[in-house]
């Protein structure tokens, strides 16, 4: 029975790795120095840089005008829609929006990557009898739209072209 599952798990691994499987990595932007127009206080700002630092290659500079390309955020909304009602016309369930708009361009302003809107969407049940628990289960959602954000927004910086 154990050498079972022992090739049964060597045969899974042959197929994802035959699949071309593999973990994402760290993703390589194209500029050796980026500045984030984003407060030290901000949460996803905070999130981003360290990503771009556990990259390695690219410097977080303090001011626009020594980085090679800046971020440029245009916007960042979130808020709450109620998507339905029970029978009472009380509130079921909510729709949680994220959204966010930036663009890339160096300190004169040459554009690099025109402006981008993410816009992340989870739904969730709510129970008035548990208000506290759906106020934390709401803190957590933000929370992974926020991670997921700033994934989508490395995997665009990583597509941007320099011209030399």
């Amino acid at each position: 029975m154990r050498h079972l599952k022992l090739l049964s798990a060597i045969a899974l691994l042959a197929m994802l790795s035959a699949c071309g499987f593999a973990l994402r990595g760290p993703v390589a932007l194209p500029f050796h120095s980026i500045y984030i127009g984003l407060p030290d206080s901000s949460p996803l700002g905070g999130e981003l840089k360290r990503q771009i630092r556990a990259n390695g290659q690219t410097q977080i500079m303090a001011e626009a005008k020594d980085a090679e390309v800046m971020l440029e955020v245009l916007g960042e909304t979130r808020d709450k829609q109620i998507l339905s009602l029970n029978s009472q016309g009380r509130v079921r369930e909510y729709n949680l929006n994220y959204g966010f708009r930036f663009r890339v361009r160096n300190a004169v302003g040459k554009e690099f990557l025109a402006p981008v809107d993410l816009q992340l969407k989870r739904n969730i049940s709510f129970n008035e009898a548990q208000v506290l628990a759906k106020e934390a289960e709401e803190a957590l959602l933000y929370r992974d739209m926020q991670s997921d954000l700033v994934q989508q927004i490395m995997r665009r910086l990583a597509v941007v072209k320099l011209d030399d």
